[in-house]
Order: C-alpha cells, then structure tokens, then sequence
C-alpha cells in the first residue's frame, strides 16, 4: 500500500514566499555593485580602508594604480580599459577587504574622429582639442603626448629658474 503526501501550501504563504524571493534577488547585484568600484579611465577616486591594513594587493596594475594616503585612504587611478581587483590583508595574511575594479571609458563629451583605422579623439567641453585615449592611433598619441610633454618640460623649465636671469 503506497502513502500518497499531500502538501498544499495556501495562496497567503506561497504569495509571501515569492515576495521573499523577489526581494532576495533585487537585493543581489546591490550586495555585488557594493564590491564592484567604478572608475572612468584617467580619473581617480578616494576608497576608506579597513583597519590594520598592512599590504595591498592590485591584481593588475596596468588596469588600475592605487597610492596610501594618511588616515587609511587610498586613492584609486583608472590606467587601462577593464576589470581588476583589490585585496587588503593585514600582518597575518588574512583578508581584511576585496574589491572589483571595473575602468570605463572616458566620460563627458568625446568625439572619436576615424580615419580608415586610425582614430583620433578628442574632448569637446566647450571646445573640441586633442585628448589621448587608449585605442588612439599611434601617430595621433605620439604627437598629442609629445605636445604635452614639451608642454610640461618647457612649463616646469621656466619655473625652476628664478626671475631675470
């Protein structure tokens, strides 16, 4: 003789039961967008430590650079287009705090002019004039850098000599 369990459950309980469950998935990529740090490339943002910090760990360096700063601040530079991580460890090795890093692209009003393959961009706030981008062509980011360091040299000559000599 075969026992047939019958168990039904009333529209009450199954309603809150897919509430929950509703509720539990919206909660999800919250929890996981707190993990995740977004920076644009080129820009840099403050991120509060744990305490005790004592190494810290970036999983790619060409993606995104941090330095320590007083007061258990660091500060996050977006280097290159992608996704890395962060890890803080304290003296033993144990893991205080991990964090993604994702670096986007530049924000703000950009213009990417194409030429067959070559690209140039460049940054229109208010006026449109050259910006390097990762991805640019080579001799479009070798002349724009060139320009600026000249810029910079020639900026940073003038200042170190003092006046009228």
């Amino acid at each position: 003789m075969k026992v047939k369990t019958v168990c039904r459950v009333s529209a009450k309980v199954a309603g809150l039961l897919l509430t929950l469950l509703a509720a539990a998935l919206l909660l999800l990529p919250a929890a996981q967008a707190a993990d995740t740090l977004d920076i644009a490339l080129d820009q840099a943002t403050l991120m509060k430590l744990p305490e005790k910090v004592s190494t810290i760990v970036v999983g790619n360096p060409l993606i995104a650079d941090v330095a320590v700063q007083s007061g258990g601040l660091v500060v996050v530079t977006g280097k290159g287009f992608g996704a890395t991580n962060l890890i803080a460890l304290d003296r033993a090795g144990t893991v205080l705090m991990e964090r993604s890093i994702v670096v986007r692209g530049p924000g703000g009003p950009t213009v990417q002019v194409y030429r067959g393959i070559q690209r140039e961009t460049y940054s229109c706030t208010p006026d449109c004039e050259r910006r390097i981008t990762l991805g640019d062509s080579t001799d479009y980011f070798t002349a724009t850098m060139g320009q600026s360091d000249a810029r910079n040299n020639t900026a940073g000559g003038s200042a170190a000599k003092p006046a009228g000599r």
